[in-house]
Order: C-alpha cells, then sequence, then structure tokens
C-alpha cells in the first residue's frame, strides 16, 4: 500500500481543515462554512463505518464525557424562544462538542494519523499567516485605529477571529511537535513553523488569543521537562528580540494593544466596555432564569433588555475587501457565560463538566506516557496544548463563524489522546483504529 493509501480512512479530516483556507466572500456574516458542510460528511463516513462493521467502540466513560453536553443543550433547545432557533443552536452545540469530537476519536488510528491532522493544523496557521502579514505590510487588511493594517487572513473584516485563531491553534500545534521525540529534523521544522507564525500573530491585534497562546505554551513547555522548557524560552526570547528590534515588528499600535491589556478598569477602550456590559447581560440572563437559561440563541433578544446605556450599537468593521458597516453584538464574547445564559447552570455543569473530565483524562495519559517513557509524548502536549487554549479563549470568545469547526476537532484530539486507551480503540479490527504497517507491535497500543 502506498503511502497516500495507508493514510486514506483518516484523509476526510485534513480535508476539512484544507477547506478553511479558502477565502470568504467580502461582506459574508461567518456562519457556518464549506468545512462545516464537510465537517457533516465526516460525521456521515464515520457512521457509515461503524454500522458496516458492526462495531462497538466506546466504552461507557467516553460516551459519558463527550455525551453529557447533549442533557444541557437539550433542555435548553426545548425552551429556546422559537423552535427554528432551538433546532439551529441545538445542531451547531451537537455538532462542535458531540459529533465531530466523535468522529476525530474513531477515525484516528495511531499517532501518525494524529500527527498528520496536526501538521495540517500548522499548514493552515502558515498560509492563513502569510495572508494576514501581507495584509499588515500592504495595508490591505481589516480596518484598525482607522488604518487597514488589521490581519485578518481570508477570513475577512466580518470574523477578525479568525485568522487568530487558526494561528494561535497551529502555533500550538507546533510547539507540541518541537517539545516532542520525534526525528529531529521533525522538530526542527516544526519550531521554525512556531516561529513564523509569531508575527501574524502579533499582528491579528487580538489580545485574547495572544493571551491563551501564552499561557498554554508555558503549559507545554513545563510540561516537556525542565531543559527542554529553558531551551524553547531561549529561543523564543531571541526571536523575539530579532523580530522586535531587528525588523520593527513592535510597532507602536502594537506596543498600545499588548498595554491595553492592563487598562481594562483604568482606562478601557469602548469594545472592552461593550464586552464588560454584555458580560454583566448574561449574568442577568442567568439570574432571571437560573436553571435552565432564556434558551438557545436566546442571548441577542434579551439582550437590551439587561444591558446599560453604556453598550455601544454594534462595532465597526471594513476593509479586507469589505465595505464599511455596522456589525451587531450578539453574544457576550465568553462561551461561559453564553451557556450560563442561555442554558443556565444545567448546561454548564453538563458542558464544563465534560470539558473537564476530558482534560484530567488528558493529564493523566500524557503523566503516563511520561512515566514509562513511551512514544507519542509530541501527541500528549498538542492534545493538551489545543484543550488548554479552548478553555483560557473561551473566556474572552465563544463559538461561531468558519473557524469554529477548528473547536470541535480540538475536543476530538483530545478526545483521541484522552479517551482512546479506554475505548479499545487499538483492538477494534481495521475499520476503527486497528494500528498498520507503519507501527511494531509493541506500538500497538493508541499512544
Amino acid at each position: 500500500m502506498t503511502r497516500v493509501g495507508a493514510y486514506a480512512p483518516v484523509l476526510p479530516l485534513p480535508a476539512v481543515v484544507a477547506l478553511l483556507a479558502l477565502p470568504v466572500g467580502p461582506g459574508g456574516e461567518g456562519g457556518a462554512g464549506p468545512a462545516d458542510a464537510v465537517s457533516a460528511l465526516v460525521v456521515l463516513y464515520c457512521a457509515i463505518r461503524l454500522l458496516r462493521d458492526r462495531k462497538r467502540p466506546l466504552s461507557a466513560t467516553a460516551a459519558l464525557v463527550l455525551g453529557l453536553p447533549v442533557l444541557g443543550v437539550t433542555v435548553a433547545a426545548a425552551g429556546a424562544l422559537s423552535p427554528g432557533d432551538g433546532l439551529v443552536g441545538f445542531g451547531r452545540y451537537l455538532q462542535v462538542f458531540v459529533l465531530v469530537p466523535l468522529a476525530v476519536l474513531l477515525l484516528l488510528r495511531d499517532r501518525d494519523d494524529f500527527r498528520l491532522l496536526a501538521w495540517s493544523f500548522v499548514g493552515l496557521a502558515v498560509w492563513q499567516g502569510a495572508v494576514g502579514v501581507h495584509q499588515y505590510a500592504t495595508a490591505t487588511g481589516a480596518s484598525y485605529q482607522g488604518r487597514p493594517v488589521r490581519a485578518v487572513g481570508t477570513f475577512g473584516a466580518q470574523d477578525v477571529m479568525g485568522m487568530a485563531t487558526v494561528v494561535s491553534l497551529g502555533l500550538v500545534c507546533a510547539v507540541g511537535l518541537a517539545l516532542g521525540s520525534a526525528p529531529v529534523r521533525h522538530r526542527l521544522t516544526a519550531l521554525a513553523c512556531a516561529l513564523l507564525l509569531l508575527p501574524p500573530l502579533a499582528v491579528s491585534f487580538s489580545r485574547g488569543a495572544w493571551i491563551a497562546t501564552a499561557v498554554t505554551c508555558l503549559v507545554q513547555l513545563l510540561l516537556s521537562g525542565l531543559r527542554r522548557a529553558l531551551s524553547a524560552a531561549a529561543v523564543v526570547v531571541a526571536a523575539s528580540v530579532v523580530l522586535v528590534g531587528g525588523f520593527g515588528v513592535g510597532t507602536a499600535m502594537l506596543q498600545e494593544r499588548v498595554s491595553s491589556i492592563t487598562q481594562v478598569t483604568d482606562a478601557p477602550d469602548q469594545s472592552v466596555t461593550d464586552r464588560y456590559t454584555m458580560w454583566a447581560a448574561a449574568k442577568g440572563m442567568w439570574g432571571e432564569h437560573p436553571l435552565t437559561g432564556v434558551g438557545l440563541k436566546g442571548f441577542p433578544e434579551h439582550r437590551d433588555g439587561h444591558s446599560s446605556l453604556a453598550l455601544s450599537a454594534g462595532s465597526d468593521t471594513e476593509g479586507a475587501g469589505a465595505a464599511y458597516r455596522k456589525q451587531p453584538l450578539l453574544s457576550p464574547h465568553n462561551m461561559y457565560l453564553l451557556v450560563l445564559a442561555e442554558q443556565g447552570l444545567i448546561g454548564l455543569l453538563a458542558m464544563t463538566g465534560s470539558w473537564l473530565a476530558l482534560l484530567l483524562c488528558a493529564v493523566r495519559a500524557l503523566w503516563r506516557t511520561r512515566r514509562t517513557a513511551g512514544p507519542g509524548l509530541d501527541c500528549g502536549l498538542v492534545a493538551l496544548g489545543l484543550l488548554v487554549w479552548q478553555l483560557t479563549d473561551f473566556a474572552y470568545a465563544d463559538i461561531g463563524g468558519p473557524s469554529t469547526v477548528l473547536t470541535a476537532m480540538c475536543f476530538g484530539l483530545a478526545a483521541w489522546w484522552g479517551l482512546s486507551d479506554r475505548t479499545g480503540l487499538a483492538s477494534t479490527g481495521p475499520a476503527v483504529a486497528a494500528p498498520d504497517a507503519r507501527h511494531s507491535a509493541q506500538e500497538a497500543p493508541a499512544r
């Protein structure tokens, strides 16, 4: 079998990632895109394979951890303002937090498949980052402080977080791959990619992405061992000095954006004021409906009734091929508060309970790998890094836009790392997860 043929069963997953390289039409609303449609086909493809092979691929633990969000989402869908809103919201949450992660968990067969998907994240990030740096250098990006310099990649001005998310996740994957035990040339390639992704992340002007990426990379460095952590930190510091001092990446706007992170109470800008106001609105909705929330898709309808006059009419967006428009603020830009407002305590406990259980399983699997000096440390660092990034970024953002499908795949990669040993995926037969000729008999377990 050719090398491409060996990867054939898992190729639909990198295909979903690759579709995010396609440009979003100017003026697009930033909703579901081609990658979301293909992710639905991947779920269908996975279901057909399971039915064909008549296997029971999931343990009770895996089914409980990944199925727990369904409880809160179902209750909130029943309480939505309209059946249409409930159905759309139910499908979106099911896609992001249940179905696509399950498909990733079941389609990945071994560490090589995992690395292929991780490298696809890196490749997408390099492409989007290159487009973003070009936008910044040529002043063809989205508007920022009256100048068209904000790097948004192919996602357009209506989804300014899209490129920042893609680049951040690619950087996290590259750092995890560089800190693993793969051949030196692979680790050096991953390190080079991580350094290349620093400039586009900087010129995305996304404070939330900066914070989440910094926290995640610090966690990865600490988990990889003290020696590697110190070596990698030295490389990052040296690269930062070169970028800032040698190439002038630290422009006045960038420095002002960095300093604004600490000005959330003294002199916040309008975006911070809007965010605080919407957070307060979300808490107000929860206060009125503490158990079940206001229902899926209910935040926009209840926002004005719980907001102060400090909330602006919307954010101004233009540039990157799109005309000026006022983009309405339809979410609190905090996933935890969005779930609390729309799904209440039932939904929040179910959702965060699933995430916390997945995090604990991933940490336990990484600890076991390090203790036994087993292979796959890079996979563990990537999986845990992606999960930590998402859970940190959820404090500043929520789901929405084409890049959301990557969130679903991040949870799937974390589930494969943390739960695959409990699902018997290494011994369920060739259709689901049997190791192929790329691994010896000693490497047959999932990691």
